[in-house]
């Protein structure tokens, strides 16, 4: 990759490695959901739930349009396989998107509105950013909870992504 394509590749590769990341995790949950008592499944369906709302919201925000979210969850819990199927599509949008992504757009400022109304003003890269970390950092809540109960998570490395998809 040579110049001006290399101003937009972190930002492609966040969201490849966000993709797989979650593609990981939904793996194992699938294979251990069960394992989960009622409450421990209810709070990874709300994190899924959460980390899937945002990715909506900031997809919305990206396009520089609406939204209709009042607060950044579902009004009616998703079931698993709605959120999988859900995370699949906001991930192949956002890889997408940021292959889409031109230098000049990168730092093109986007006003709108957080779920809660307030106004805000951030950069495509800034919402990209917040994106990946937004979701790292909850797909480590469930990483922590599995850990609690004896499973190993999926790997959740970027240098873990990143040798997978030299390999």
């Amino acid at each position: 990759m040579k110049g001006i394509e290399m101003l937009t590749c972190p930002y492609r590769t966040l969201m490849r490695y966000k993709r797989w990341s979650t593609d990981g995790l939904n793996a194992v949950l699938a294979d251990t959901m069960d394992r989960f008592d009622e409450p421990h499944q209810i709070l990874i369906l709300r994190v899924l739930d959460h980390i899937q709302t945002v990715d909506e919201i900031f997809s919305h925000n990206l396009e520089a349009r609406g939204h209709a979210y009042a607060v950044p969850r579902s009004a009616v819990l998703p079931s698993f396989e709605t959120l999988v199927d859900k995370s699949r599509s906001i991930g192949a949008w956002y890889v997408d998107y940021t292959d889409r992504l031109t230098p000049d757009m990168v730092d093109e400022a986007i006003d709108f509105s957080f779920s809660n109304g307030a106004p805000a003003r951030m950069t495509r890269g800034e919402m990209i950013l917040h994106v990946a970390s937004h979701g790292a950092g909850h797909r480590g809540n469930i990483g922590a909870l599995l850990q609690m109960n004896g499973i190993q998570p999926n790997p959740d490395r970027i240098t873990d992504f990143l040798e997978a998809e030299r390999a």
